[in-house]
């Protein structure tokens, strides 16, 4: 009680804080998401995302040899093809872009750790995440075949080097259906970080243009999660997962559902997991510190602070290199 008992004692000092704080961010608990796309020498700036491009490979390796500097903990890639098609070939093929970006990638850094997007909604014309009918009387993605294009995709993406695959569309049995793949083809050891909770959000903008995949009709309510359901349904998504063959699990958003983050954390103890600090979340505090509103730096911190304080060991974030750099800082 008060006057004996003053909790200021231990933030007075610094070197108090530094010794009583218990959250801590490192580069290695980031991950670095990139956007490649073919050509050579080829940069094109995101307008909603400042400070990242679509790039072509041999641009691309020159960013994974920064984040290797750095220290950051992998990185991410997702491919914008030359082409696209109604079931996302490219994504299927050994000479399309993702396959091109890892072999490129592995070559100039061997020891970075790269990881896969494994989804159609980069590679199809309509922008969904799988193939696209009305079996079940309105035009939705059908599940069940869309099973065999991710399979697929993840094969490519293995046969070219990939360290880890990260099925993100939210259809059900994907992960068992790739973890069976990879099984089958000799890839047993492959990790899979499956995005397990990921929530239809409006934070996804910005992503949706560096991507070029924004779907061309309706929306994708119908296969990723409601905001507003019931947090049981997220765990279940999760158990789910881990039984097809997750070995490790993402939440998606990360700020917006911190509260699914720390639910995570606690039902699942031992198991690995992971959060997106998404586009929406980069580009507002991008936008509010370009108008002299925020500080950049010292939100950004706070935020993936937030996010590790959570219990997520693992953070997609755009801040990933900037992060890196502040935290050396400190």
């Amino acid at each position: 009680m008060f006057p004996t008992t003053r909790l200021r004692r231990l933030r007075y000092h610094p070197a108090v804080r530094e010794l009583t704080r218990e959250t801590r961010l490192s580069s290695s608990n980031f991950i670095l998401p990139l956007f490649v796309r073919p050509g050579k020498n080829l940069r094109e700036p995101i307008a909603a995302m400042p400070g990242h491009d679509q790039m072509s490979p041999d641009l691309l390796v020159e960013k994974i040899r920064e984040a290797a500097e750095l220290g950051v903990g992998g990185v991410i890639l997702f491919g914008i093809p030359a082409e696209k098609d109604a079931r996302g070939s490219d994504a299927m093929s050994d000479e399309g872009i993702i396959a091109q970006a890892v072999r490129a990638a592995k070559q100039a850094a061997p020891g970075m750790l790269i990881i896969t997007d494994v989804c159609c909604c980069e590679y199809t014309d309509h922008g969904h995440c799988g193939i696209i009918g009305d079996s079940t009387g309105r035009m939705d993605v059908e599940n069940d075949p869309t099973l065999e294009l991710l399979a697929r995709q993840a094969l490519v993406q293995a046969r070219a080097g990939a360290d880890m695959v990260a099925p993100s569309g939210m259809i059900d049995g994907m992960v068992g259906a790739i973890r069976e793949a990879l099984d089958g083809a000799g890839f047993s050891h492959l990790p899979i970080m499956s995005y397990a909770a990921k929530y239809a959000s409006a934070f996804y903008g910005p992503f949706r243009e560096a991507a070029e995949s924004a779907p061309q009709f309706g929306n994708r309510r119908g296969y990723q999660m409601d905001p507003a359901a019931a947090a049981g349904q997220a765990m279940r998504e999760i158990e789910l997962d881990l039984i097809e063959g997750a070995d490790i699990v993402m939440v998606k958003p990360a700020l917006p559902y911190l509260d699914i983050i720390r639910m995570a954390g606690e039902r699942f103890p031992g198991v690995p997991l992971a959060a997106y600090n998404v586009s929406g979340e980069y580009s507002m505090v991008k936008a509010a510190a370009e108008r002299g509103w925020i500080d950049e730096k010292q939100v950004a911190v706070e935020s993936l602070t937030a996010i590790r304080r959570a219990g997520a060991g693992i953070i997609l974030t755009y801040w990933a290199l900037d992060a890196a750099r502040w935290l050396a800082e400190i």
